[in-house]
């Protein structure tokens, strides 16, 4: 890609200590990079350590392995000066837009909180900034002097988009940020998100469960199975030419809107549940639920290689 590379994750772990000598291992050695201006999405199943690597990416978890480069700059070795700027630079949309704002602040000192802490502006310039911030996701300044409690799910997901536009981040990490809104307002959310990026040159780290929405506003999409990374690629040839079994099924799952195709086409099945993150399978992780599973799965990890043209996969199907 011609772009810059804002982002780059290098071998990521993030275990958890259960005590007892047990490891939840939620990332376990996940490598990707996000350029300037794209989305980035990353996808699976609830528990796959989507979430965390989000978390983990914008330095609210330590990593256990691995490395998290912003900038060409370390995240995670960042203090004072840097570390603020960073902050800056990087914003977060929160998956819960109930819990994720403060129930005491007006909405206006909680968009423009970051700015209070960077203390480089005043009062009424801070006031400003919140009404032009909330008129750029589609709500007025009237909004500004309300509480959190007084307006709908997609209102306060706007508000949480407005509040980490306010330090004027060159990236945006989403996590799940439509997964608690109606159908109807997912769509605006997401239509928001796609303009303020033209408008902004952002680039997203957008995180969810829902494939159909994360084609809709992706350039590259990354597939997650219990902490690992199983498949990256165009967000066009993973839907067109998906490599890995798992993606296939995930895909499968699909509802397609014609009824005729939706009743004839053929679905792939998963059998039984994930297993536990803190006894994962030895091998491939996926083979203990995958349809076409070998000897070798079970022996072996598969290596991450391009199995086409930037398309990259971890199987023993492509070996």
């Amino acid at each position: 890609m011609g772009a810059r590379k804002l982002l780059q994750v290098n071998g990521l772990k993030r275990y958890f200590s259960l005590g007892k000598n047990q490891l939840l291992k939620a990332i376990d050695d996940v490598s990707f990079e996000i350029y300037e201006g794209e989305t980035f999405g990353l996808v699976g199943e609830s528990g796959c350590g989507k979430s965390t690597t989000g978390r983990t990416v914008i330095g609210l978890y330590p990593p256990t392995q691995g490395e998290v480069l912003y900038e060409g700059k370390n995240v995670h070795k960042l203090k004072g000066k840097e570390l603020q700027r960073f902050n800056m630079k990087m914003q977060m949309i929160f998956q819960d837009p109930y819990a994720s704002l403060n129930p005491r602040m007006i909405v206006a000192d909680i968009i423009t909180e970051s700015m209070e802490i960077n203390g480089s502006y005043s009062r009424k310039e801070r006031h400003e900034r919140a009404h032009e911030l909330l008129e750029m996701v589609g709500l007025n300044k009237e909004h500004a002097n309300r509480f959190p409690h007084e307006f709908s799910g997609g209102q306060r997901q706007r508000i949480g988009i407005a509040r980490a536009l306010a330090s004027d981040p060159q990236m945006v990490i989403a996590d799940e940020p439509i997964s608690a809104l109606d159908v109807s307002v997912q769509a605006q959310v997401v239509n928001l998100m796609k303009k303020l990026q033209r408008e902004r040159n952002l680039s997203y780290l957008f995180i969810a469960h829902d494939l159909a929405m994360v084609k809709h506003i992706s350039d590259r999409i990354g597939v997650m199975y219990l902490g690992n990374l199983v498949e990256l690629t165009t967000s066009d040839q993973l839907y067109k030419n998906p490599k890995h079994p798992y993606t296939q099924a995930l895909l499968s799952a699909i509802p397609v809107p014609d009824p005729d195709v939706e009743m004839s086409r053929e679905r792939i099945q998963i059998e039984g549940d994930v297993p536990s993150p803190i006894n994962p399978p030895g091998g491939c992780v996926f083979r203990t639920r995958c349809p076409m599973a070998k000897p070798v799965c079970a022996e072996q990890k598969p290596i991450w290689q391009e199995v086409a043209v930037q398309h990259y996969a971890a199987c023993h199907l492509y070996n």
